[in-house]
């Protein structure tokens, strides 16, 4: 008898040590190509219009609070108002989303800090009234110390009423959103601080515009960063970023972004036409992109190879280690 040892392969005979188990590869399919997961249930004129205006919200309370601090009185009460305007608008997409107010009122009843859903709606009730008072202050002139206090807690809690939209995205099993919960939040603070510096540029003259103008372009250039390092960690489920709708809209949000960057850091320094331009190019850019994501998400729920593919991957890393 030979001294070598062996093990039995699928087919009864041996093999001897070091040679490559025949086995087949274990197959990832789903029952009659039917989906994986279920696709959520969310309308996209609510959820991605709830998850542009609040970035818009969030990032020009910002703005507003630095054009405050820097004596730029316009800029400031345009955006303490648009802030307010937009974060009214998500609320009511929210709210109209899940069907009756008080479902939304019941979420306030805990607070889950494990629970996005919890911690937004408890960002929205805090951040709401901070924009109102800062708006109203802005508008009557009333207040100002009172006002100055509420654009400054606006300001703090903008950035987390900006981006915690993707946080909310990517703790589903979406393959789109989930795959790319790193990257996510930046592009949406991305794509808000793009929308924000378009309603300024929009609002503002321009011998007020140029933090308007520089968050333009920071925006751009972070907008594209972020998008190409989720396609890169996404893999092959990037493709739904690529085709169909939500490519489309990925494709017209990214050239009317940088169309309206390249605008702004030109020319709206010293024509008004050229600033509204830019201004609303960004703004659509913005709002273009937050479909673009939803319909990715979508895409990538409904079709079964996205769930399974990234299985197989991650099995063939696990046996190639």
């Amino acid at each position: 008898m030979s001294g070598t040892t062996g093990t039995r392969s699928k087919g009864g005979g041996r093999r001897r040590k070091g040679e490559e188990l025949m086995v087949p590869r274990a197959e990832f399919d789903s029952y009659y190509g039917r989906p994986v997961i279920k696709a959520p249930s969310w309308a996209a004129r609510d959820i991605a219009g709830y998850f542009f205006t609040g970035g818009l919200a969030g990032a020009g309370s910002v703005l507003a609070a630095g054009a405050h601090l820097t004596g730029r009185p316009t800029l400031a009460r345009a955006m303490k108002v648009s802030s307010l305007a937009a974060i009214s608008l998500s609320t009511a997409a929210l709210v109209n989303d899940l069907g009756r107010p008080s479902r939304f009122a019941n979420m306030l009843r805990v607070c889950k800090p494990t629970s996005p859903m919890s911690v937004g709606s408890w960002l929205l009730a805090g951040y709401g009234p901070m924009a109102g008072a800062a708006a109203a202050s802005a508008v009557t002139g009333r207040l100002p110390r009172a006002g100055a206090a509420a654009t400054g807690a606006a300001a703090l809690l903008g950035p987390a009423v900006a981006t915690y939209t993707a946080v909310l995205a990517a703790d589903t099993a979406v393959p789109a959103w989930h795959g790319a919960h790193r990257e996510l939040p930046y592009l949406f603070a991305a794509s808000a601080t793009a929308a924000a510096s378009g309603m300024a540029l929009v609002a503002s003259p321009t011998g007020e515009n140029a933090p308007a103008r520089y968050a333009a372009l920071l925006a751009a250039a972070a907008d594209k960063a972020a998008t190409t390092a989720a396609e890169r960690r996404l893999g092959m489920v990037a493709e739904t970023y690529r085709t169909g709708k939500a490519g489309t809209l990925m494709r017209c949000a990214q050239a009317l972004t940088v169309a309206g960057a390249a605008t702004a850091g030109l020319l709206a320094g010293r024509s008004r036409p050229a600033a509204v331009t830019a201004g609303l190019a960004l703004l659509t850019g913005s709002a273009l992109t937050r479909f673009a994501v939803f319909h990715a998400g979508i895409a990538s729920a409904e079709d079964p190879k996205y769930t399974v593919e990234p299985q197989r991957e991650a099995r063939r890393r696990r046996e190639g280690s």
